[in-house]
């Protein structure tokens, strides 16, 4: 299967998780959102039209002032969803299931955590979901303002808008679903990516080095580093490895030096290359 193919195939399961989430459970208990379908909730409280509708007619007016202003590269990343989302709405729309919990507070989790999974996915595979993100690339380009705190403004008018037609209950829950969504999004971004950074400070460090390479299978970069207090020189050794490997390394390091110290960070990415060893 082609790299393209699958770019194509993650972007339009993202949007239709984002469709399940908005058709099930957003809309049947009354959720406040942001975005474009934010905007397109308040017209059809206003008017009796289909939400997908809407939300088709929305994004392709936002898509359009985009593609004027933002030019053909932002056109390409964002016409399939502009297409996709609401088409998987309309579907979404004819099935006989309402809505799945009665329960507000479940509800908002799920939705949450769908839209979440949905945007990573897109956002993953390089694709974009337009919407309200046209606004704030617009005014990013004439205003020069931060996009996340352009979007965060254009989130907070979205969901003003719907406090009218919403209860005290219904605002919460719609901001927690977007939390989640924010939390969702970014843990899906950086999935089957996500590694561990071991620094490690040791005297025993050709040993420990030694033992990263041959029997752990994992590179380890050797950093010349000079002691704060007693300023000896001494070496570091850095290495960026699956987490299913640490307890074994950390295990190994202990063995060969009980006294060694050693710092674990999270790395969120790390771009590989291959290396050949010498014999």
């Amino acid at each position: 299967m082609s790299h393209r193919l699958i770019k194509l195939l993650s972007i339009a399961l993202g949007n239709a998780l984002v469709a399940v989430a908005v058709t099930f459970f957003i809309v049947p208990h009354g959720l406040v959102l942001g975005g474009s379908t934010g905007i397109s909730l308040v017209i059809t409280h206003l008017a009796p039209l289909p939400l997908s509708l809407v939300v088709l007619a929305v994004n392709g007016v936002l898509f359009l002032l985009g593609a004027l202003i933002l030019g053909r590269h932002f056109a390409a990343s964002t016409i399939f969803s502009t297409i996709a989302y609401p088409l998987a709405m309309s579907v979404l729309e004819t099935l006989p299931f309402g809505h799945l919990t009665d329960e507000p507070m479940l509800a908002a989790v799920c939705a949450g955590a769908l839209m979440g999974a949905g945007t990573g996915l897109i956002l993953r595979a390089g694709g974009s979901s337009g919407g309200s993100d046209v606004i704030a690339l617009i005014a990013h380009k004439y205003l020069h303002a931060n996009v996340s705190a352009l979007l965060w403004a254009i989130d907070v008018c979205v969901i003003a808008c719907q406090l009218p037609f919403s209860n005290f209950e219904q605002v919460l829950l719609g901001v927690l679903a977007l939390t989640l969504l924010t939390i969702v999004m970014n843990r899906v971004m950086v999935m089957g990516r996500s590694q561990v950074q071991l620094l490690i400070f040791s005297t025993e460090h050709e040993a420990i080095r030694e033992n990263i390479l041959r029997e752990q299978d994992a590179g380890v970069t050797v950093i010349p580093i000079e002691q704060g207090y007693t300023r000896q020189e001494g070496r570091a050794l850095l290495s960026v490895i699956p987490r299913r490997k640490l307890w074994t390394i950390r295990e190994m390091i202990t063995s060969v030096d009980p006294t060694a110290f050693w710092v674990i960070s999270e790395v969120s990415e790390m771009r590989e290359r291959q290396l050949r060893r010498r014999a």
